[in-house]
């Protein structure tokens, strides 16, 4: 607790009197008054702060439910597109098989119609080689 005097000498600091203390100043010479105002004005900035820091907090509670509404309704719309996706492939594969069934179907009475003129075919071959059964 010593400092240089001017003159190069050392003195020694004097702490402030019991007086000087009860006159409202403190030890590193600040009134009272001043040293409340001074937290006042910290408590102050801390409200400040508390307030923006509260700003931020509901920025991001907002953000928060936002980006939960929007995988809400993310996935309802995926699910109903797939939903209209898979209903779609059912009836795409039901219209195919239905074709070909159809298709099945027109084979089969064409392979019949065949058949039946192949076999009136052979016979009038037979008949044509033959001519003499006819007669009989």
């Amino acid at each position: 607790m010593e400092e240089e005097a001017g003159d190069g000498g050392i003195r020694k600091r004097m702490r402030p009197s019991d007086e000087e203390e009860k006159e409202g100043e403190t030890r590193d010479g600040m009134r009272f008054d001043d040293a409340i105002e001074n937290e006042t004005t910290k408590l102050v900035a801390s409200d400040e702060m508390e307030l923006h820091i509260a700003q931020i907090l509901d920025k991001i509670e907002s953000f928060t439910q936002t980006v939960s509404n929007l995988l809400e309704s993310g996935k309802t719309m995926f699910k109903e597109l797939s939903n209209d996706f898979e209903e779609r492939l059912i009836m795409i594969h039901k219209e195919h098989v239905d074709k070909w069934q159809e298709e099945i179907k027109e084979l089969r009475l064409l392979d019949a119609s065949n058949e039946e003129t192949t076999s009136l075919l052979h016979n009038a071959r037979f008949l044509i080689h033959n001519p003499n059964i006819d007669e009989a």
